[in-house]
């Protein structure tokens, strides 16, 4: 059965302008409708944008007053993400959240970004990494706190600095657990120059644990026509309260992640249930592949230039001096 009694309250958030990816379904949709009944000043930056208004009615639906603005964002393509930061600096208003959320798990077969790079560590990473930058005036004036939502996968492996692309082998899993352990040691180094360079920004690492989200499901757009047999038994299990998490369970690490009054960096949040896989949110210890700092700082030199945002650092604050 569901477990309804797992649930956390949200601080008042009236006044908060939020950027949240990967929020038209599954998980995210919950954070959306959580973050807007809090009064959040919601951004929805989708691929979809027929699904994204769609997501957006069904919120304003339960709460009229709730304030969602759509976007359109396609994480895998580099003019994508300028454009939508282009769009976002004209609007002018800071951003005080960013929950980089949204991601692609295990195509059957390698496939490309636009920039042509391997999908998942284009999307899930390098994707999320070129938001930020495009995005960092807006931050900085918010003094923004960045919630990177990473995976169990990231557990165990290592960044192939011989082969980030896949290009020489692809596994599905294994290229799914590399992007997200990049997208970890990314957040961790950006908090670490934040603290050093006092950017006045936070940056904190969350993860889901396991539940029946869209992600293992039938994706025909890239490759995967039916259900994989993971996902049956993750919805089989997460019906019967076994192990693993609800979908609105899976939702609420990443929500105090981004609203703690004290965030930490030097931890996960994630599911306090058996191997993190489900129950109440919690912190836990870094997986170890996240905790070497040194790696973390090859990784963030690494990802600004392949993002395409390297010179987004030294563009200063709007109002920083003010």
């Amino acid at each position: 059965m569901p477990r309804d009694d797992i649930d956390i309250t949200l601080p008042d958030l009236a006044g908060r302008r939020v950027v949240l990816t990967g929020g038209s379904d599954g998980m995210g949709l919950i954070m959306a409708a959580r973050l807007a009944a809090a009064g959040a000043d919601l951004v929805l930056p989708v691929r979809n944008r027929v699904k994204g208004e769609a997501a957006a009615g069904r919120i304003r639906a339960d709460n009229p007053a709730a304030r969602i603005a759509v976007h359109d964002l396609d994480l895998s393509s580099s003019a994508s993400v300028a454009s939508f930061g282009s769009a976002m600096r004209a609007e002018g208003a800071p951003v005080h959240l960013l929950i980089n959320n949204a991601g692609v798990m295990t195509p059957p077969s390698r496939q490309t970004t636009a920039d042509g790079h391997e999908l998942q560590f284009g999307t899930n990473h390098l994707g999320h990494v070129a938001v930020v930058g495009r995005l960092w005036p807006l931050l900085r004036e918010g003094r923004a706190r960045i919630v990177s939502q990473v995976s169990i996968a990231a557990r165990s492996g290592r960044i192939d600095w011989a082969d980030l692309d896949s290009e020489r082998s692809y596994d599905g899993q294994r290229a799914y657990s590399r992007s997200k352990i990049a997208l970890g040691l990314f957040a961790r180094a950006l908090d670490e120059r934040s603290r050093r360079e006092g950017w006045g920004v936070r940056s904190v690492v969350s993860h889901p644990g396991v539940a029946p989200t869209n992600l293992l499901a039938a994706r025909p757009e890239i490759g995967r026509d039916t259900d994989t047999t993971g996902v049956r038994v993750v919805r089989w299990l997460s019906a019967r309260g076994l192990l693993l998490g609800t979908v609105e369970t899976a939702a609420l690490p990443a929500l105090v992640a981004a609203t703690t009054a004290a965030p930490r960096s030097d931890v996960l949040y994630g599911p306090a249930g058996f191997g993190h896989l489900g129950g109440a949110p919690t912190t836990h210890a870094l997986y170890p592949p996240l905790r070497d700092l040194a790696e973390a700082e090859r990784v963030w030199d690494a990802s600004l230039a392949l993002a395409g945002v390297a010179d987004a650092w030294a563009t200063p604050a709007p109002n920083a001096n003010g």
